[in-house]
C-alpha cells in the first residue's frame, strides 16, 4: 500500500547489500534478471523491486511476470506492506502529498481503490508486514529479521584526526580532544615526523593518561555504538582533535581503530588536516 513504508524497505534491502530498483514495469522484471545473471554482472546475488500502483496499467502484469519468473526456476518472495487506513491517511497529510489515485476525490477515496487492485496480490503475499503501528527504525528492524540472513548491515565507524585550528569536521558525531597529551611538535627530533610513524606514535602513548583515556573511551562508546546498531544507523563518525591534527590525533586515532576492531567492529581511518603542514 502507498505509504505503508516501500521506501523504507527499499533502502534497508540497500543497506544489507541487495540491488534495488524502484518502481520497475513488472514487464521488465524477466529483462533485469537477465542482465543481472550475465557474466558481466556476477555480483549482483540479490535483487529486490519495489512496485506498486503508480505503475498504472503496467501493475496488473505483476503477477503474470512472477509466474513467469518461477518457470524459469528464479526463486522470488512477496513482501506486502500494509497498514490501517487512519495510519496512512496521517502519513500522507504528513507530508502533504495526494495519494497516487486520489484524483479529484478524497485520500480515503484512493486508499479504498488502491485496496481493491491489491486484494489478489496480498492474498498471495510470502510475507504481509502491516506496519500501523511500527516506526521507521522498527520497520527496518524487520525487513532486516526477514531479508538479512539473520544478522542486519554492520555499522561502520571512521575514526577521523583533525586540527582544532582548521576548524571542527561537520559530519562528526563525537569529537574528543586530545591537546590533554605532550605535543611531538616540541620535540625537534620528532617534529618532522607524523603520528603514522613508530617514533611518534610511542612517545604519545607513552605519555600519562593516554592508554588510560583511549581504554575509558572505547568502553564509554560501546553502549552507544550498540545502540546506534539497534536504532539502524549504517555510519559513525568518531572525530580526534589535536592543535594542527598531525601529531598526537593521528596516533591516538589509530590506535582508537584498532581497539574498535578488535571489537569486531568495521572500523577506519581518515586523517583530514595530515600534509597540512
Amino acid at each position: 500500500m502507498s505509504g505503508a513504508g516501500r521506501s523504507t524497505a527499499g533502502a534497508v534491502l540497500e543497506d544489507l547489500g541487495w540491488y534495488v530498483v524502484d518502481n520497475l514495469p513488472p514487464q521488465m522484471l524477466s529483462t533485469l534478471v537477465d542482465l543481472t545473471t550475465t557474466p558481466t554482472t556476477n555480483d549482483v546475488h540479490q535483487l529486490a523491486v519495489t512496485i506498486d500502483v503508480r505503475g498504472r496499467s503496467f501493475f496488473a502484469a505483476l503477477q503474470t511476470a512472477l509466474a513467469a519468473l518461477g518457470d524459469r526456476g528464479v526463486k522470488t518472495r512477496l513482501l506486502f506492506l500494509d497498514a490501517a487506513d487512519d495510519s496512512l491517511v496521517r502519513r500522507f497529510e504528513s507530508v502533504r502529498r495526494p495519494h497516487p489515485l486520489q484524483g479529484e476525490g478524497r485520500l480515503l477515496d484512493g486508499i479504498t481503490q488502491e485496496r481493491e487492485i491489491l486484494g489478489g496480490l496480498r492474498g498471495t503475499a510470502d510475507i504481509v508486514l502491516d506496519t500501523s503501528h511500527l516506526n521507521v527504525h522498527q520497520l527496518s528492524a524487520k525487513i532486516a529479521e526477514a531479508f538479512g540472513n539473520g544478522a542486519g548491515p554492520a555499522l561502520r565507524v571512521t575514526v577521523m584526526s583533525f586540527g582544532f585550528k582548521y576548524g571542527l569536521p561537520l559530519d562528526a558525531d563525537h569529537v574528543a580532544d586530545v591537546r590533554f597529551l605532550p605535543n611531538p611538535f616540541w620535540v625537534p627530533e620528532l617534529r618532522g615526523h607524523t603520528g603514522l610513524d613508530a617514533p611518534v606514535s610511542e612517545f604519545v602513548l607513552a605519555q600519562e593518561g593516554a592508554v588510560t583515556w583511549l581504554d575509558a573511551y572505547v568502553a564509554a562508546l560501546r553502549p552507544v555504538l550498540a545502540g546506534y546498531t539497534r536504532e539502524n544507523k549504517r555510519y559513525a563518525t568518531l572525530a580526534i582533535g589535536c592543535t594542527g591534527g598531525k601529531h598526537r590525533s593521528v596516533a591516538m586515532s589509530e590506535q582508537l581503530a584498532e581497539r574498535l576492531r578488535s571489537d569486531s567492529l568495521s572500523a577506519t581511518t581518515v586523517h583530514r588536516d595530515l600534509g597540512r603542514e
